[in-house]
């Protein structure tokens, strides 16, 4: 039952490289119940910085889910169910632009989605909802992680357009220059699927992109691969748990006006509620709540 639950409003969620965060103290595992199936793994809860904090590895322990597999709605929705009002992701991508180099993060701010193998909508069997996504991401929370990566003096770059492909394997060239040809800055197969998601269920999301290699457009560059992007993670990911441990301590405790994340659905669930399913009621009740009785 939800009320046996710890309630947590920070949210962080892991990939490839970042599999756990040492500095979370008092931590315990819990697992998390979903109309949707199992998450990924059990949520990490504990301290972090004086902040309670619910960790996810998307991939799960061991890395054993490839892009596709990944459960999506049921990891957003267990963050819901947790009580989580904001989410900082972390994933690796590939760079598309020269200036934007290995070992750069990159705090994107659009997506471009070439997915094909998804369940990116918590919507549909009896209940229709389009909501807004012109500007996929949390200004609030993407604002702080910037502020945070500055002020830690990483080299961060503030806006850009990821391409989610399905993967799991990489680019063709073909296919890479096609991307910069549409003027994408960096390439990943995980995070337009969570910030859509996260979108629906009324939390904040923002992601820091930690660039490994530059794909394999580049023609003096050495073609992405797999050591390359592991070698590349061990180097970035210190700072990436750096970056998160300042951005917790300016999270705000109470949400204000300055995102409309949290009321995404208010003109977005276009169903008449006398029409709702009952049982779509109860499956999606921890994101409705607020909006349908029942």
């Amino acid at each position: 039952m939800t009320d046996k639950l710890p309630q947590v409003k920070i949210g962080i969620l892991g990939g490839t490289g970042l599999y756990e965060i040492d500095e979370i103290t008092d931590v315990r595992e819990v697992d998390v119940d979903t109309p949707f199936g199992s998450p990924s793994g059990p949520f990490i809860i504990g301290e972090l910085e004086g902040r309670m904090v619910a960790f996810l590895n998307r991939h799960g322990r061991g890395h054993r889910l490839i892009p596709s597999d990944i459960n999506y709605r049921a990891n957003v929705y267990g963050f819901k169910k947790l009580g989580v009002e904001s989410i900082i992701a972390v994933n690796s991508c590939g760079s598309l632009k020269e200036e934007i180099r290995s070992l750069d993060i990159v705090l994107s701010d659009q997506f471009f989605d070439r997915t094909f193998r998804r369940q990116n909508t918590f919507f549909g069997t009896g209940l229709a909802a389009h909501i807004s996504f012109a500007d996929p991401v949390c200004p609030v929370v993407g604002g702080i992680l910037y502020d945070a990566a500055r002020e830690l003096g990483f080299r961060i770059h503030k806006g850009g357009t990821y391409v989610c492909i399905e993967g799991p394997a990489f680019s063709t060239k073909a296919e890479s220059n096609i991307f910069r040809q549409w003027g994408c800055d960096v390439i990943g197969m995980t995070s337009l699927t969570e910030a859509k998601l996260c979108r629906e269920a009324g939390i904040c999301y923002a992601t820091m992109s930690l660039v490994t290699d530059y794909d394999v457009w580049h023609e003096v560059e050495e073609g992405v691969s797999v050591e390359m992007i592991l070698e590349n993670l061990g180097k970035n990911i210190e700072n990436a748990k750096a970056v998160i441990k300042l951005a917790v301590t300016h999270i705000p405790e109470k949400r204000g006006d300055e995102c409309s994340c949290a009321d995404a659905l208010k003109n977005a669930l276009v169903t008449r509620p006398d029409q709702i399913p009952v049982d779509k009621k109860q499956e999606l009740h921890h994101i409705i709540k607020k909006y349908i009785d029942g």
